[in-house]
């Protein structure tokens, strides 16, 4: 079973493991990662492994100072650089042209790469002392929903891992915000903390506008059609309608949409935990950090 350390000790036991080429469990803001060192294939192929996740589906590079970009980048847009001088660190993951160097299991096979630089000091301290960024993806098996504290780590992959950092309970509690600065129009590929309109505010000054999303199967993590998904299954209310009383339980997501998206994953998990079969959920209003919520629920209810 998964061993959770926590402290400078932890740390310095993590930056051995994934020296080694081992994969482990990563807190940033956001959400728990798997974490492996992007110079060794061998250790991202164990993330695939791991989460039972489709190669093709790409991987987020994580750094640990801004300057790391130049080193992963083919070439980097004045918007990619108004983004990151504003959000970072924080839940922003710009997708860029991937350097020759960089691999391609990170990439999914593409040209181009998602990186971003987390707000959480545990993170940076790990990639500082590697050397190295990672590559994390969430913590998870593939498609599932995804952890927000170090147990939900273990829970999910028990004996596949050797090691989680602890860095307490995710302060976001969501996905970063993907922004595809690749295309002639930015485009947010996935919904997270840092909303629309505040990305339109920060392209604004570079004379660039928002794209209607493109659809295109793992151009970045989060965009199948399922995912962030309980064994439960879900029924998406708007506010307004009335949630039959039907001795189902029934999740309220429309109240402080800061602390909504912090237990978000908690809650679903909670569900699964109680073997509850069905849940109704209130959905929040689409505007700001709410669009990024419907994200995850509509994806979480879909194809069941």
């Amino acid at each position: 079973m998964a061993r959770i350390v926590s402290g400078d000790s932890g740390t310095r036991e993590v930056v051995a493991a994934l020296r080694s080429g081992q994969v482990v469990g990563l807190p940033t803001e956001t959400v728990y990662g798997l974490a492996a060192d992007i110079r060794n294939d061998a250790a991202l192929l164990k993330i695939f492994t791991v989460k039972r996740r489709p190669v093709t589906h790409p991987l987020i590079i994580h750094i640990a100072r801004p300057e790391e970009l130049e080193d992963i980048a083919l070439e980097i847009s004045p918007v990619c650089h108004a983004l990151v001088d504003i959000c970072w660190p924080g839940p922003l993951t710009v997708i860029i042209r991937a350097a020759p160097h960089v691999s391609r299991l990170c990439t999914g096979g593409r040209d181009t790469v998602a990186v971003r630089l987390p707000a959480h000091s545990s993170a940076q301290n790990v990639i500082r002392q590697l050397g190295s960024p990672v590559a994390a993806p969430s913590a998870n098996r593939f498609g599932d929903v995804s952890p927000t504290t170090a147990l939900h780590v273990v829970d999910d992959l028990g004996d596949d891992i050797n090691l989680v950092l602890d860095g307490g309970s995710c302060e976001v509690g969501i996905e970063s915000t993907i922004v595809d600065c690749t295309t002639a129009k930015p485009e947010i590929l996935r919904h997270g903390a840092i909303t629309p309109e505040a990305i339109e505010q920060i392209i604004s000054t570079c004379d660039a506008a928002l794209a209607t999303r493109v659809s295109g199967t793992s151009r970045a993590p989060g965009m199948l059609d399922r995912h962030y998904a309980p064994k439960t299954q879900l029924v998406l209310h708007e506010r307004e309608a009335k949630v039959p009383q039907d001795g189902a339980p029934v999740l309220h997501c429309d109240g402080d949409l800061v602390e909504v998206a912090r237990t978000l994953y908690d809650q679903l998990r909670g569900l699964d935990a109680r073997n509850i079969s069905l849940a109704h959920v209130v959905m929040p209003p689409s505007g700001g950090l709410g669009f990024a919520i419907r994200d995850r629920l509509i994806k979480a209810a879909t194809g069941l």
